[in-house]
């Protein structure tokens, strides 16, 4: 299996997050990177590979240029105006407020929906790097390899085309997705309507919103996510099982929301539903955005998996016999997320 790595996602590291109206430590930190990589190491896995960053034109396949912009000049443009980082909106544009101000608070308001995505100097350098791994993970698929793992820092999953929130600013996933989509419409093999290229399995304990809202409406690439019911967790506006896709996407979005302490075998039951799905479509490749925040002592989510778990469930998908890009998501009992990771990808590459 090989594994790429954001090279820079160390320059992506806010001193602090604003949940439920506190200041907290940020969850997301790099000492994530460094624990799953020392898990790797010792778990025998290959020396990971560094990815080159993503460019403006591989970002633009599904983000839109107004957003990259502001990513890209965030942090400068806040400085400028005299505003301490990191950048946090202080006001959101809902239904009937106009969108004529331009000035840097208006802006995060416009381009991040929550208080868990500040951005600080080095972010989009971070952002273009994480997306960087992806992308050259889902060039590997292409080239005929059977497993890859994307060890992604900032996550991805919730960020939208032109939104960023829950720590995430460019979604590595649906990148990935949409280059392996994009690359098989030029090939030799013809798919019916019903038959996307791609299928995205989501396990990240949230809601991939962002992914969701990407390909809501494409008919090329199946979504499919379990994860907390939103009718009490983040997202909370996205998630619900009766969102299937919309115009030509519509029946290729599948939400499985689940319930608070969800154990292992609730779980993988949920997982037989979803696995089944994707092999109904019989995509050619599938993509997981794997997030470990599904882990019992994890202190964002309320499930209750083991670390066997996660062997199970990345067998599971293997039996699929997809070529599968594995993209990191969330997980923040940072104790046992290299076990937990490292359990996944044996997993995963069981059946080989």
């Amino acid at each position: 299996m090989k594994i790429f790595l954001s090279t820079e996602h160390h320059l992506h590291n806010p001193p602090f997050e604003l949940i439920d109206g506190r200041v907290v430590t940020y969850f997301e930190t790099p000492q994530r990177v460094a624990i799953i990589l020392q898990a790797l190491a010792d778990a025998g896995f290959a020396s990971p590979i560094p990815a080159p960053a993503a460019t403006l034109s591989d970002l633009a396949a599904v983000h839109t240029p107004d957003y990259l912009e502001y990513l890209s000049n965030a942090s400068e443009r806040w400085q400028t105006a005299g505003l301490s980082e990191p950048v946090f909106p202080s006001a959101w544009p809902l239904p009937g407020l106009r969108l004529r101000s331009d000035c840097p608070r208006a802006a995060a308001g416009r381009y991040m929906f929550d208080l868990s995505a500040p951005i600080i100097a080095g972010t989009f350098t971070a952002a273009c790097s994480s997306a960087g791994a992806a992308l050259a993970g889902a060039a590997t698929l292409l080239a005929g390899d059977r497993y890859v793992y994307a060890l992604c820092r900032p996550p991805g999953h919730h960020a939208a085309s032109a939104m960023a929130g829950g720590y995430c600013y460019l979604n590595n996933a649906a990148l990935a997705a949409n280059l392996l989509a994009q690359s098989h419409t030029t090939g030799e093999v013809t798919w019916t309507l019903r038959t996307p290229p791609v299928a995205i399995l989501d396990i990240d304990y949230h809601h991939g919103n962002g992914t969701q809202s990407i390909f809501y409406e494409r008919n090329d690439v199946l979504t499919v996510s379990l994860h907390a019911d939103p009718a009490f967790e983040y997202p909370y506006y996205l998630g619900f099982s009766d969102e299937r896709g919309a115009g030509a996407g519509e029946g290729y979005n599948l939400n499985i929301p689940l319930p608070a302490g969800t154990d292992d075998t609730g779980y993988l039951k949920a997982l037989d539903q979803a696995l089944q799905a994707i092999a109904d479509y019989a995509p050619r490749y599938l993509v997981v955005s794997a997030g470990f925040d599904t882990f019992a002592a994890d202190p964002l989510g309320s499930f209750a998996l083991t670390t066997a778990a996660y062997q199970a469930i990345g067998a599971a998908i293997a039996q699929l016999g997809l070529p599968t890009l594995v993209v990191q998501e969330g997980g923040y009992a940072l104790q046992e997320l290299g076990t937990n990771v490292v359990a996944f990808l044996r997993g995963v590459t069981s059946v080989c």
